[in-house]
């Protein structure tokens, strides 16, 4: 196998997950959302935001972070993903590609405000996945679902997904699922969101035999009793969680701390690295957090050390970036 994940991920699924084998994926398909805006910043030197990266510096960035070789995916766009396998971007490395196979109307970030509020997620595609194919860019793509408590968008949503698995299957695609948190108001309490996801997530999955199943899931981390409510339920489904918003590093690291401790065997984060000060630091940081060498107080310290041996000015003080801040990760917070 020529890719780390291929390696990991039939460990975990035997049942043999040992130190390492946590799996760590780059989400840089931020341009299915806004190219302008999410191809990342661009800080001066005393850590203020100058602009925002253009294309071929978003590029050369997705490829330098591939050299590193830490991580296990990189997930991009079709259009990206092509132009960085022209480029040669994955060779020498064990970093295997990975596409947005969907672009559902709740991503949509245009400016000023988006279409994430305009009404429940409604199911598109934009990449040809019989294209992709015969391009031989990657075998492996992302498929995002939108669950709203509303049965006529859930419904269109579950006929959309259907006719993605029969594509992927005739041109020899696999996926990995993401599913998001409501991205209206369900009229639900907050308290039961987690349990309402996990419901749907699970439901969707129970008509489909094993070869049209996802590879992996991408999952939003509603706290440690969800995660571990839907890891133990089966253990055939690998459960990765998403990295949501931007936050501290604190939340960073504090978020991949908790999802390995809860059963996760994977984590996607977009923002959180393409907004770091240093991203391939922050991305050794990420891998010593979840092989257990370091606590996520220290791998801020250790973030910290890193930019400044660097002369990186932080976007924030070491002491507002040890803070957590996202109130999902206060319950089990780590000492």
């Amino acid at each position: 196998m020529h890719y780390r994940y291929d390696r990991k991920i039939a460990r975990i699924r035997a049942g043999e997950y040992r130190k390492g084998d946590f799996m760590i994926a780059d989400a840089k398909d931020g341009d299915m959302a806004n190219p302008l805006v999410l191809a990342g910043p661009v800080w001066d030197a005393k850590g203020k935001l100058l602009r925002h990266r253009t294309r071929a510096e978003f590029l050369d960035v997705v490829t330098e972070v591939v050299q590193q070789d830490l991580l296990d995916i990189m997930l991009v766009s079709a259009s990206n993903l092509e132009q960085l396998t022209k480029a040669g971007a994955f060779k020498g490395t064990k970093v295997k590609p990975a596409f947005r196979g969907n672009d559902t109307t709740d991503v949509w970030g245009v400016r000023p405000s988006g279409y994430g509020k305009l009404g429940p997620s409604r199911p598109f595609r934009s990449p040809s996945l019989k294209r992709i194919s015969k391009a031989d860019l990657s075998d492996l793509a992302l498929y995002s679902v939108t669950f709203n408590n509303d049965l006529e968008a859930d419904l269109r949503s579950l006929e959309a997904f259907r006719d993605f698995r029969e594509d992927a299957i005739q041109n020899g695609i696999t996926y990995f699922l993401e599913v998001f948190n409501p991205n209206v108001d369900t009229g639900l309490p907050a308290d039961e969101i987690g349990s309402y996801v996990n419901d749907c997530l699970l439901r969707c999955l129970s008509g489909l035999l094993e070869e049209e199943r996802p590879e992996f899931l991408k999952y939003p981390y509603n706290g440690p009793a969800a995660l571990e409510e839907l890891v133990s339920f089966d253990p055939s489904l690998v459960v990765g969680v998403l990295g949501g918003g931007a936050g501290t590093n604190r939340d960073t690291f504090e978020l991949l701390y908790q999802a390995e401790k809860y059963g996760a065997r994977v984590a996607l984060f977009g923002r959180k690295i393409n907004q770091a000060e240093s991203q391939l630091d922050l991305i050794a940081m990420m891998r010593k957090v979840v092989d257990g060498e370091m606590m996520p107080l220290e791998a801020v310290k250790a973030y910290h050390s890193a930019l400044k041996e660097k002369g990186l000015a932080p976007v924030r003080s070491l002491e507002d970036d040890s803070l957590v801040t996202e109130a999902v990760l206060k319950e089990a917070v780590s000492a």
